[in-house]
């Protein structure tokens, strides 16, 4: 379809994403802007341009895939999370803002227990977008970074890699804490937390990420009740388990964590919506 110019494209564009997107001006011009590999800021001061037809023919594809609800980062390629870019694929969970929540915590204990290098452990790893953060701000930690996917591990390696990382990361193909070899002093994980009778009712977009990142059976805690059986075991004295949660799932998931951890401080963290948000256990 041809377009005199870019804005021409845009308004094409806004038109098929208002049924699926929430800022369809917004996405728009990221697609845009991805596909020129320009900012937003020099696309919107150039919307006067031409659009090269070989282009033309891309955009109107990731469009068209837009607008039947496949999420944009798949499209692009990538996404943002605590002002690094990485690469996502559908092997792996699209990275959300509030689990930035879960970085910014690891680093606070990191700061508090300066007396050695930490050992980190990642479950369920992903994207790698938490571990390879904690990597890059904690240089001298030692991390592990633990997944079920191997298609998952390969997204990850490969976003280590961009950031310099690759060689201090031990990336484990298993199932949550079982690979770990030894007990960390940090341990963040971001597993699966919805119910699966929820999966009908989910957005079509999350519907296209991998179910095995999101499921975890009739109440959605299957995973965290397993974790939190596991952890023990991995924590090193004064260690801290941080775990990501579902906004409705504080008060039960904390009375599963003081069930195992008994002398321990436990507690549930609100994100910046005033939501729960991690589950949060330090040993003595």
């Amino acid at each position: 379809m041809p377009w005199d110019d870019l804005e021409a494209a845009r308004r094409w564009a806004v038109a098929r994403l208002v049924p699926v997107a929430e800022k369809p001006h917004l996405e728009a011009e990221i697609l845009l802007a991805t596909l020129l590999d320009w900012n937003r800021a020099r696309l919107l001061a150039h919307l006067d341009a031409p659009i090269p037809e070989t282009l033309a023919t891309t955009f109107r594809t990731w469009v068209l895939r837009r607008a039947t609800g496949e999420p944009l980062p798949y499209i692009t390629g990538r996404i943002e999370f605590c002002a690094l870019e990485f690469a996502v694929t559908p092997a792996v969970l699209i990275p959300r803002p509030e689990t930035e929540l879960l970085v910014e915590m690891a680093l606070e204990h990191a700061d508090v227990t300066p007396s050695a290098p930490p050992i980190i452990a990642d479950v369920g790893t992903g994207s790698g977008c938490i571990v390879i953060t904690l990597a890059s701000r904690l240089p001298q930690a030692q991390c592990y970074a633990i997944d079920l996917s191997p298609a998952a591990m390969e997204v990850a390696r490969q976003n280590a890699a961009r950031y310099g990382v690759l060689e201090r990361l031990h990336f484990l193909e298993g199932d949550l804490l079982a690979p770990l070899p030894e007990p960390a002093d940090i341990i963040v994980s971001n597993p699966p937390y919805i119910a699966d009778t929820e999966w009908d009712n989910l957005p079509v977009s999350v519907r296209h990420e991998p179910a095995m990142a999101l499921l975890a059976g009739c109440d959605g805690l299957n995973a965290v009740r397993r974790l939190l059986a596991q952890a023990p075991a991995k924590m090193r004295p004064g260690g801290i388990l941080l775990v990501e949660i579902g906004e409705r799932q504080g008060a039960v998931v904390l009375a599963l964590a003081q069930q195992v951890f008994t002398h321990a401080e436990c507690r549930i963290r609100t994100d910046l919506a005033g939501k729960d948000r991690v589950l949060q256990i330090r040993l003595p």
